[in-house]
């Protein structure tokens, strides 16, 4: 408890404790937190003149928090959505820090009280399926490299994995024959199994006679056998994107990331007439609300509702069937 006086041993205490051992956070959401103590320290030190290791908890006041969120804007050129999960980071460590340092309840309820900051929200981004075919089709499947990526963004397109979730398979994860299916553990420690189409099916079943790994092997390693990361499966998304795009002229005009090709098996279900609350579940999200998204991207089922509506100018009338028998005679 000694330790925890202090805001050195309550910061690390709140990694520690808070987030490896209560919450078992992964590893991606305390990186995160990791990142925006760290700029925060480094903007403090700046401003303040005292070593991080020197600093008390009432230096951390709302002002200074203010004033470290609005350098993040200006000198980061950090977007609205990105400030909003630094300061996320800053009112978890607050909150756990109230239950220590009641002392300072004055203080932590002012920097609670810093509002996340609104923003736009753009259309989402998302292939069409002439798009799809051309950059499924853009890796050069002579090379080892291209057969693996071709298995990777079919992949991609077809289950809707996040990046993290793709990049974390193990071979042991692809089930194939009867009732063929992806596993993978998403957000929230949460498993869920994803089925998988005839052509996927194909590709990947080659692709794994040819990767011939042990079932906890990365599925789709780089050329040391280990597994890829984020940025390296963004540089060759980048990569087949450049290469598809004299075939496809559209693609020269979006910018495609990893999390586009989600988009675009989201979008795909919806445009098949798949129910929001199976889309949901087939991408992991939390609530079926965040699905809702895709009902506004979606131009064709907005032009459909507009068809289904009358012009201005014409008069609404009832329906009213035919005579039965002339109808039978029409139809002979």
């Amino acid at each position: 408890m000694t330790s925890l006086a202090n805001f050195p041993g309550l910061l690390e205490a709140f990694f520690t404790d808070r987030l490896m051992r209560q919450r078992q956070a992964s590893p991606h959401t305390i990186a995160s937190y990791r990142d925006t103590f760290r700029l925060l320290l480094e903007f403090v030190q700046l401003r303040l003149k005292k070593a991080p290791s020197s600093l008390a908890l009432d230096d951390l006041d709302a002002p200074l928090l203010g004033e470290f969120l609005d350098d993040l804007e200006s000198r980061r050129g950090i977007s609205a959505r990105t400030r909003n999960v630094r300061l996320a980071a800053i009112h978890s460590f607050f909150k756990y820090a109230a239950f220590y340092q009641p002392a300072h309840s004055l203080l932590i309820q002012r920097v609670l009280a810093i509002p996340s900051k609104r923003f736009d929200r753009a259309p989402i981004e998302f292939l069409t399926h002439s798009e799809i075919a051309a950059l499924v089709t853009a890796p050069d499947t002579r090379t080892w490299i291209g057969r693996r990526d071709r298995a990777l963004l079919l992949l991609a397109v077809q289950s809707g994995l996040r990046v993290s979730e793709l990049v974390g398979l193990r071979c042991q994860d692809i089930v194939l024959g009867s009732g063929a299916h992806v596993r993978c553990q998403g957000k929230g420690r949460k498993e869920r199994c994803t089925p998988l189409r005839k052509d996927a099916v194909t590709v990947l079943r080659a692709w794994l006679r040819e990767r011939n790994g042990r079932l906890a092997d990365p599925l789709f390693p780089t050329v040391r056998g280990g597994q890829l990361s984020r940025d390296a499966v963004e540089d060759l998304l980048a990569k087949h994107v450049r290469a598809a795009s004299p075939r496809c002229a559209s693609l020269k005009h979006k910018r495609v990331s990893p999390h586009v090709l989600r988009h675009a098996a989201a979008m795909d279900l919806l445009q098949h007439g798949v129910d929001r609350s199976v889309i949901s579940l087939w991408l992991g999200h939390e609530s079926v609300e965040t699905t809702q998204m895709y009902l506004h991207a979606d131009l064709q089922l907005k032009e459909a509702a507009l068809a289904r509506t009358a012009p201005l100018n014409v008069g609404v009338g009832r329906y009213r069937p035919g005579d039965r028998l002339m109808a039978f005679l029409k139809s002979l």
